[in-house]
C-alpha cells in the first residue's frame, strides 16, 4: 500500500484521524483506573485465636496442623505464617497469577475444615476465618469525635455495628480490618487471694459461666394433655448486665452456704483488649483498613468507599466525624494531572518552536493537530488489549510523547525544506 493516497486525498486522512480520535475517546471512557496493573497473585488469609496461648503454643497447637492440610492445595505457589502471644495465628496463601480468588478460598476453606479436628478446642469454638484479600490498603480512615464526647469504646462499637458491615458490602472489598480491641465485653477480674481462699482456679469460673450463661431451648408443655392451650417456654438467655454477673453460682454446699462470683472477681463492662488505644488529634479513634480483592478497580473501590462513608456520616450521633488517613488514587490522580500538564506544556513548546524556526503557520498547526490525534487513538489500542490506565501506562504515555513530539517536528521541518 503507498501512503501517497494519504497526501494525495487530504480529506481521507482528516477522516481517519477524526475516525481514530472518536475511537480513542470510546478506548479512553472504558479504561479502568487503578494503581497498579492487575499482577498481584491471589491471596486467601486464614485467621484463628487460641485466648490466653502464647507464640509458640500457637505455633504448634494451630499453625502447625493448619499450615499441614493446607499445603499442597490447588494453584498454590507458597504461604506464609505468624503467630503472636495474644493467642492470635495468621496465614497467608498464595496463589498462581489469574487463579480464581472464589475457588481458591472454597480449596482452602476445605483444607481448613479437614484440620478442625486437629485444632484445640478453644479455637474452633471461636473460629477459623477464611477471607479473601491482598495484603495492601486501598484506604485508611478513622472514625473519631471533634470534642471527645465519646470514649474509645463508644466509637469503636459503633463502627464495628454501624459502618464496617457497610463497607465490607461493596463490590470488590475483601476485608475491613480494625487493629482496635475496644469493644464492648464483660470484663470479669478475678481476684487472686479470693480464688486461694476459696481453692479456685480459673477454669472454676470458665466452666461455671458456660454452664449458666447459655442461649437454651426449654421447649413447651400442654401438647398431649387436657389444657387448653400450648404453652412454649422461653428461656431468658445469655446475661447482659454486670450485676447479673455478680450473681453467677460458683459453688455451693449441703448446709446452704453459697459463692458468687462478685465475691470473687470484679465484674464491669469494659473492653475487650486493652493493648491498643488510636487517638486522632488526641481524640479517640477507631482505625478501619479497606483491602481490595484480586482483580478489583482499587479506583472504583475507593470511590465506592468514600461515597458510603458520606452517607453514613449523615446519621452519625453529633460529634462523630469520618478522617480518610490514606488513599491509594491520589497519587494516581496526581500523576494523571502531571501527564495533562506535560502534554499542554509540549503543545506549546511546539508551537513556539516550529514557528518561529519555519515561520509558516499551516507547518505549525501540523503537529498541533498530529500530537494529540496520536496520542488519543493510544488509548484504543490500550483498551484492546486489556490495559488499564495506571502509573505504568502513564509512565509510557509520557514517553510516548516525547517521542511523537520529536517525530512530528522533525517530519514537519523535512516536508517543509522538501517543498
Amino acid at each position: 500500500m503507498s501512503f501517497t493516497n494519504f497526501i494525495k486525498r487530504p480529506v481521507l486522512s482528516t477522516v481517519v484521524s477524526i475516525f481514530f480520535v472518536l475511537l480513542g475517546i470510546i478506548g479512553l471512557v472504558s479504561l479502568p483506573i487503578e494503581q497498579y496493573p492487575n499482577i498481584a497473585p491471589p491471596t486467601i488469609t486464614v485467621t484463628a485465636t487460641y485466648t490466653g496461648a502464647d507464640a509458640q503454643t500457637v505455633l504448634n497447637s494451630v499453625v502447625a496442623p493448619l499450615e499441614e492440610n493446607i499445603n499442597g492445595v490447588e494453584n498454590m505457589t507458597y504461604m506464609t505464617s505468624s503467630a503472636s502471644n495474644s493467642g492470635f495465628a495468621q496465614i497467608t496463601v498464595y496463589f498462581k497469577q489469574g487463579s480464581d480468588p472464589d475457588m481458591a478460598a472454597v480449596n482452602v476453606q476445605n483444607r481448613v475444615s479437614q484440620a478442625q479436628s486437629l485444632l484445640p478446642a478453644e479455637v474452633t469454638r471461636v473460629g477459623v476465618t477464611v477471607t479473601k484479600r491482598q495484603s495492601s490498603n486501598v484506604i485508611m480512615f478513622a472514625l473519631t469525635t471533634d470534642d471527645g464526647r465519646y470514649d474509645d469504646q463508644f466509637v469503636t462499637n459503633y463502627a464495628l455495628i454501624n459502618v464496617i458491615p457497610q463497607l465490607k458490602r461493596i463490590s470488590g472489598v475483601g476485608d475491613v480490618q480494625s487493629p482496635s480491641t475496644r469493644n464492648y465485653s464483660m470484663r470479669i477480674w478475678l481476684k487472686p487471694e479470693k480464688m486461694k481462699e476459696f481453692g479456685l482456679v480459673p477454669s472454676d469460673v470458665s466452666q461455671a459461666l458456660a454452664e449458666q450463661n447459655i442461649e437454651a431451648a426449654p421447649g413447651s408443655f400442654g401438647e398431649s394433655s387436657d389444657m387448653q392451650y400450648e404453652y412454649t417456654l422461653r428461656y431468658k438467655g445469655r446475661l447482659k448486665t454486670p450485676m447479673e454477673y455478680e450473681n453467677i453460682l460458683i459453688k455451693s454446699n449441703t448446709s446452704g452456704q453459697t459463692l458468687r462470683l462478685g465475691e470473687i472477681a470484679k465484674v464491669e463492662l469494659g473492653g475487650l483488649q486493652y493493648n491498643v488505644n488510636l487517638l486522632n488529634d488526641g481524640q479517640p479513634a477507631v482505625l478501619g483498613m479497606v483491602q481490595q480483592i484480586a482483580g478489583s478497580n482499587a479506583t472504583q473501590i475507593a470511590s465506592d468507599v468514600k461515597k458510603s462513608l458520606d452517607e453514613l456520616e449523615k446519621g452519625y450521633p453529633p460529634g462523630l466525624k469520618n478522617v480518610i488517613l490514606m488513599d491509594v488514587t491520589e497519587f494516581l490522580f496526581a500523576s494523571i494531572e502531571e501527564v495533562i500538564f506535560t502534554l499542554i506544556i509540549t503543545l506549546v513548546l511546539v508551537f513556539i518552536v516550529v514557528y518561529i524556526f519555519l515561520q509558516d503557520f499551516r507547518s505549525t498547526l501540523i503537529p498541533m493537530i498530529a500530537v494529540p490525534v496520536a496520542l488519543v487513538g493510544t488509548f484504543l489500542f490500550l483498551w484492546i488489549f486489556g490495559f488499564s490506565i495506571n502509573l505504568l501506562t502513564l509512565s509510557a504515555l509520557l514517553l510516548a510523547i516525547a517521542i511523537v513530539v520529536d517525530d512530528a517536528i522533525v517530519v514537519v521541518e523535512a516536508v517543509h525544506a522538501k517543498l
